[in-house]
This record gives C-alpha cells, sequence and structure tokens, in this order.
C-alpha cells in the first residue's frame, strides 16, 4: 500500500511524503489505520477552521482522496498523518 500525504495551510511550506507498507512488519495496523481514518475523511476539501490550521490530502493507491483539517482530525487521521509526516521529522 502506497500512502501519500499532502500537508498544506499553516504557516509552513506545503509538504508531501510517502510511505509505502510493503514488507514493513506494521503493515497491517497501517493498514487498518488507513482505512479508519479515510472512513472519517471528506471527499472534498474541507474549509479551513482557522486561518493557521494544517488541511491534509490523503491519497492511498487508486481509492477516492481523502481530506481532512486541524483541529477536528479523528485519532486515526491524526496517528496516519504522524506515522507519514514522522518519516522527515514534520509531525
Amino acid at each position: 500500500m502506497r500512502i501519500q500525504v499532502t500537508r498544506t495551510g499553516g504557516l509552513a511550506a506545503p509538504l508531501c511524503v510517502l510511505l509505502d507498507t510493503e514488507g514493513r512488519p506494521d503493515a497491517p495496523h497501517i493498514h487498518a489505520v488507513v482505512r479508519e481514518a479515510l472512513g472519517a475523511c471528506g471527499s472534498a476539501q474541507v474549509p479551513f477552521p482557522r486561518p493557521d490550521a494544517f488541511h491534509y490530502e490523503i491519497r492511498v493507491d487508486e481509492r477516492p482522496v481523502g481530506h481532512c483539517a486541524e483541529p477536528n482530525l479523528t485519532g486515526s487521521q491524526r496517528e496516519l498523518v504522524a506515522l507519514v509526516l514522522g518519516q522527515v521529522g514534520a509531525f
């Protein structure tokens, strides 16, 4: 599974990070988090609740793009964003 998270908004420059779960021992857990996170995402870009809030676009393989924004992330969305962006120390 290839997971791409793009972060925009806030005071930082846009950031796009890709995570490939192939061969990872924690892949089953990540796949479960992805299913839950995408289930709670909207299919259209959500309005920014605050001018300095981050917006996240989540792309997973061929699935529809999911959109979510701070501070309204669910626990699974926050975990997924932290996992992917944490690879580059951005979360």
